[in-house]
Order: C-alpha cells, then sequence, then structure tokens
C-alpha cells in the first residue's frame, strides 16, 4: 500500500508529541519531583539548624520553658508549613507542633525506630503509625556543653511536594500543548515547500515518460527541488534534442541508402532487360560499383563512430613526422585534383616535424579533411596544407579557397550526416560522416580541431598534435 510524505509527517508529528508527553509525564515529573526533595531537605536542614542556635541553648539553661518553645517552634512550624518535634536524648518527643498534639512525652522514637535519629535525613516510613502521611524527614542533633542534649526533628509533606511537581507539570503541558500547535503548522509549512514541489516534480517526470518533453516545470524555487527542477528539465531538453536528432539520422540515413540503391536497382533492372545496349554495359557497371563502394563506405563510417561510442577509440601513439604522413596522403588525390585542375600546395615550416600520435588515425583525418576541401573547390583553385610549429604543439592546417560554409552551419558540421544545403545541391555523393569521425579522432587525442569559414571565399580546418622533437 502507498504511504504519502503527508501520512508519515502526520505519524512522525504524532510519535513526537506522545513521545513528549510522557516524557515529561513520567520521567520528568519524577526527576523534578526528586530535585524538589533534595532542595526542601538542605531548607529543613538550615531550619533545623537556626532553631538549634536559637532556642536550645536558652531551653537547656532554664531561661526558656518548654510552653516558651513550644510556642517558637509553632510559629516557625506554620512558616515552614511542616511540624516540628524537639526530642530529648532518650528519644521521647518533648514538644511537637502538630494541632493533635497534646503535650510531650507521646511518641518514643527510639521504640518506632532505634536508628532513626542517627541519620541526617531518614526515611519516614518507619514511623508511619505516628505520622498520617508521607514525609520528608531531617533530623539536627542538639549539642550543649559538648554533649547531645536531644534533637530538632521537622518533617514536610510529601503529597505537598507531590502537588508542586503535578502543578508545574502541568504547566509545562501546557507549554508542550502550544508547542505542539505550533509543531504542527512547522510541519504544514513543510509539507508545503516539500512535498508540493515534489509533487510538481513528479508530475513532470510523468510527462516525459509520455514523450512531452517540452513541459515546463512550475519549480521556481532556489533551494534544492529548484536545482532538482532545473536538472530534469535540462535532461529532457538533452532528450528532445536526442529524439531530433534520432529521427533526423534515421531520415539522412535512409536518404543517403535510398539513393545508391535506387542507381544500383535501376541499371541492373536496365541492363537485365536490354534497356542498356550491350556495348555501354561497361559504362552503367562502373557506375553500379561506384555506387556500391559509396554504401561500403556509409556502412564502414557507421560502424567506426558506433565502436568509438561502445568501445572508444584506441589509440596507437607513436612518434612520426607529419609532413611525410601529410606528402603521402596528398599523392592519393592526384587522380580527383588532376581532373578538377586543383593544385595542392604543401607548406611546411620545418622539413621534419614530428608529433605522437596514433598515425593510423591522424592519416584518416588528413583524408577527411583533404577529401572535404576538394569536394568543395571549384575547378582551377588552390588547397593549402601547412604545419607549423608553436611551442610543444604542432598546428595542421588544411585550408581551400571554395564555396564556403555558412554561418548558421559552421557549428553542425561536426553532427553525423549534416550537410549543407549546397552539398547536397553540389555533391550527393558524401555520407556526412567524415567530419563526425576526424572530431572524435583528435578529441580522442586530447587535442582541438577547429574551422575558420567565409561563404564564398573558402574554409579552413585547423588542428594542433604534441610536439615530440624538433627540425632537421
Amino acid at each position: 500500500m502507498k504511504q504519502s510524505l503527508f501520512v508519515k509527517l502526520v505519524i512522525l508529528y504524532l510519535f513526537s508529541a506522545v513521545f513528549m508527553f510522557l516524557l515529561l509525564n513520567t520521567y520528568g515529573q519524577k526527576h523534578y519531583e526528586q530535585k524538589l526533595v533534595e532542595e526542601k531537605k538542605m531548607q529543613l536542614y538550615t531550619q533545623a539548624l537556626s532553631i538549634s542556635n536559637d532556642y536550645m541553648a536558652d531551653f537547656y539553661n532554664q531561661n526558656l520553658s518548654p510552653e516558651d518553645l513550644t510556642a517558637k517552634i509553632k510559629a516557625m512550624a506554620i512558616m515552614l508549613d511542616s511540624r516540628i518535634w524537639i526530642v530529648n536524648k532518650n528519644g521521647i518527643v518533648i514538644s511537637d507542633t502538630a494541632p493533635a498534639a497534646n503535650g510531650s512525652g507521646s511518641i518514643d522514637i527510639f521504640g518506632l525506630d532505634p536508628d532513626f535519629l542517627y541519620q541526617s535525613f531518614p526515611n519516614s516510613a518507619s514511623l508511619q503509625n505516628v505520622l498520617s502521611e508521607p514525609m520528608v524527614s531531617v533530623v539536627y542533633k542538639v549539642l550543649f556543653k559538648y554533649q547531645v542534649r536531644g534533637y530538632v526533628v521537622i518533617h514536610y509533606s510529601m503529597n505537598k511536594i507531590h502537588t508542586s511537581s503535578l502543578s508545574f507539570t502541568d504547566t509545562l503541558n501546557l507549554c508542550l500543548l502550544v508547542f505542539c500547535a505550533l509543531q504542527a503548522v512547522i510541519f504544514s509549512f513543510l509539507y508545503f515547500i516539500t512535498v508540493h514541489p515534489l509533487n510538481k516534480i513528479n508530475k513532470a517526470a510523468l510527462e516525459y515518460t509520455k514523450g512531452n518533453y517540452s513541459y515546463s516545470i512550475p519549480v521556481n524555487t532556489k533551494d534544492e527541488y529548484g536545482a532538482l527542477a532545473s536538472s530534469l528539465s535540462f535532461m529532457a531538453g538533452e532528450i528532445r534534442n536526442l529524439d531530433n536528432y534520432q529521427k533526423k539520422f534515421v531520415a539522412n540515413i535512409s536518404h543517403d541508402f535510398r539513393s545508391p540503391l535506387t542507381s544500383i536497382k535501376g541499371y541492373a533492372e536496365a541492363l537485365q532487360d536490354g534497356t542498356i545496349p550491350y556495348e555501354m554495359k561497361d559504362k552503367y557497371l562502373g557506375i553500379i560499383l561506384f555506387e556500391t563502394d559509396r554504401l561500403n563506405k556509409l556502412t564502414s563510417g557507421l560502424l567506426t563512430l558506433n565502436g568509438f561510442e561502445n568501445k572508444g577509440i584506441l589509440l596507437e601513439i607513436a612518434s612520426f613526422d607529419i609532413n611525410h604522413i601529410i606528402k603521402k596522403t596528398a599523392e592519393s588525390f592526384e587522380g580527383i585534383c588532376k581532373n578538377k585542375k586543383i593544385t595542392l600546395n604543401l607548406i611546411f615550416s620545418n622539413k621534419v616535424t614530428l608529433v605522437n600520435a596514433d598515425m593510423g588515425k591522424i592519416q584518416q583525418v588528413l583524408y577527411n579533411l583533404l577529401d572535404n576541401a576538394i569536394k568543395f573547390s571549384h575547378q582551377n583553385s588552390i588547397i593549402k596544407i601547412s604545419t607549423q610549429e608553436k611551442g610543444d604543439k604542432v598546428f595542421v592546417s588544411v585550408k581551400d579557397y571554395g564555396i564556403g560554409i555558412p554561418k548558421e552551419s559552421i557549428n553542425k558540421v561536426w553532427e553525423r550526416f549534416y550537410k549543407t544545403d549546397s552539398s547536397r545541391g553540389k555533391d550527393k555523393k558524401g555520407t556526412g560522416l567524415g567530419l563526425s569521425i576526424t572530431k572524435e579522432i583528435i578529441t580522442a587525442h586530447n587535442e582541438n580541431i577547429n574551422v575558420v569559414s567565409t561563404q564564398g571565399v573558402g574554409t579552413e580546418f585547423i588542428f594542433t598534435l604534441p610536439r615530440t622533437g624538433g627540425f632537421i
């Protein structure tokens, strides 16, 4: 059964209130009562000392009669709200302030409890036949001429102490009631500032599971809930972008696979049914092979990128001459450059430039950048490939003077299958994966690659590699 935070907060509130009530009315009340008893004992003992000092010497010197002594200690008893005994050395009460007492000699304490008078704070339970209720008792030995001549005993009602502790506890219970009311308000406020935004976030999560990634979370607080709402909104935006990317990915891959497949199917059927003359078959078989190679490159590019994502790029780092690799890569484009009358201008700051990188992967980067530059260069144009050493880095540049990249497309050239409109209109045979693979390789080397382009002027790609040697 689902248990909401509201129910949990109510249970916590009731538990804390009941616990505090029980604690206050059991341990708290008993502890306070015990404290009152200890304080009363000290107070009574002080008064017993005062009685001994003020009256007993005069009494034993016969300057104070028993009647006068009784009158004085009765006044003291009224003030202390207690019962006072004057006891002789034989344990006989000779003066008692109790209203029902008839004088002296009626109570033999030694006969009731032989140890009672030998304790400063005795237990009065042994005198329950004499005392009508439980008492807090104190005993003070009266010394006269260096001898024990008697005792001053003061009793105070335990019921009165108990009543005082209950009265104080009732006051605390009233305070507890006020506190519980305040606590209820605090718990309600906590519920509002915690559960209320949490419900909004939960609703947003349900909307996102339905695919409604545009749903806005109405939580604008500056606390952790606001941060969580912002994070979820950002996540939803990223998922929405990913969803759009997947749709675009499917559309692009469908387009790029369908185009060569349509050509292959059309020309194959034409060859089969004789629509294409026999003497022209080599030409169209060549087109079929070209489109097949294009499909193979597209598939290989997809597998390469997928491998980068799933396993990461495993690099075989070694020191090599980047200038030599550029020369070899440029040589592979001699045929197509000759056909388009494009000149490859290689400019090296030093004869040998050593870098530390994966030679095969960097050769793939150079191939992709050169292929891209040739594709978008005009007839009778120049492409410059240069290397320059700066500190511990080598900067490699591939610059063409072709059609350039529109400003709004600069940041999108690294996306898979992305092609500008100019690209699709001028050359539809690209896979749209070359720059994505290039970016992944350079990033795997912990290096940077940037593009600078002006539409109608040309494009320059610049990437860095770690330098591992000087010039020769």
